[in-house]
């Protein structure tokens, strides 16, 4: 090898391994495939050897791209560490902040939650991630989380805001004791989308010939119910807000979750990451009734 090689041949050798194709590095990467496919070229040129093989299920390093892709991660960990402790050195709130939760939390409640934020931190940028799975605060995918859970990870701190009540809910008009009847149609969620306590209620309480259609979305969940496809599991605040659907009977104990602030120990001392979540935290408080009880505020 005539020449060191620097950081950004690192990346590019990781994210070929975490996407397993050429296609997936140019978009984490932001480059065109034909401009990671030379690169790699010249990059396995530069080292005297093969760094990956293609294979029927993608690229697999090879024995030298594992010692690289090895490498890659450390450097990876350690600049994403540095960045973070940097971030939490910050004492006004100013910057850009990453939030993320998922769509129901984030349609629902966070809207104004951040148009009056930004009206007392105007000089935080606030960029929100809507997604179901649950981004990495170590890699700082995100500053702060807003997340339903019951074990949040051990290197999170933050508060816990309330409960998360859910329930069975069906078209307005069905009638409370439908949810008891054989004949009741339900919607349910496809595998691995959802809540899993939702999808084994509903493999232990409903035949299968009842189900009547899937989703892999709770906001689409709302919308099938209020169609009259059928009944089906919500959170609360989702299933009391909606004029065309009822509940079918209290609220399932059993289900209940924790909604979270969370951030990296890191971030403590980081004057926006604070800021935001002292003034969320407790405006999220304010709806906790509904959030809870499914009680109509």
């Amino acid at each position: 090898m005539n020449a060191a090689l620097n950081w950004d041949e690192f990346r590019l050798v990781k994210a070929i391994a975490d996407s397993r194709s050429l296609t997936g590095a140019a978009s984490i990467l932001g480059l065109n495939h034909s401009t990671v496919f030379r690169r790699l070229g010249a990059l396995e040129e530069a080292v005297g050897g093969p760094l990956f093989e293609r294979s029927r299920s993608g690229y697999d390093p090879t024995p030298a791209g594992e010692e690289m892709i090895a490498l890659a991660t450390t450097m990876a960990d350690s600049v994403v560490e540095f960045e973070r402790r940097v971030a939490g050195r910050d004492v006004k709130p100013a910057g850009r902040l990453r939030v993320t939760t998922s769509e129901t939390i984030g349609l629902r409640f966070l809207p104004p939650i951040l148009a009056q934020f930004q009206g007392q931190s105007p000089n935080v940028v606030v960029d929100v991630i809507l997604s179901e799975q649950p981004l990495n605060l170590a890699k700082r995918d995100a500053d702060v989380a807003i997340r339903v859970t019951n074990h949040p990870h051990e290197t999170l701190i933050g508060r816990r805001v309330s409960t998360v009540g859910w329930a069975i809910y069906g078209p307005r008009g069905l009638g409370e004791q439908a949810m008891l009847s054989d004949e009741t149609p339900f919607v349910g969620f496809v595998e691995d989308s959802g809540p899993s306590f939702a999808r084994r209620w509903i493999e232990a309480n409903v035949r299968p010939e009842r189900v009547a259609a899937r989703v892999n979305s709770t906001l689409a969940m709302v919308e099938m119910i209020a169609q009259g496809l059928g009944a089906g599991p919500l959170p609360c605040f989702l299933g009391e807000a909606h004029a065309k659907l009822a509940r079918l009977g209290p609220p399932m104990r059993a289900w209940d979750m924790g909604l979270w602030i969370l951030i990296h120990s890191d971030l403590r001392r980081s004057a926006r990451v604070r800021a935001f979540m002292d003034f969320a935290g407790a405006e999220l408080f304010k709806h906790r009734k509904t959030i809870e009880g499914c009680e109509s505020e």
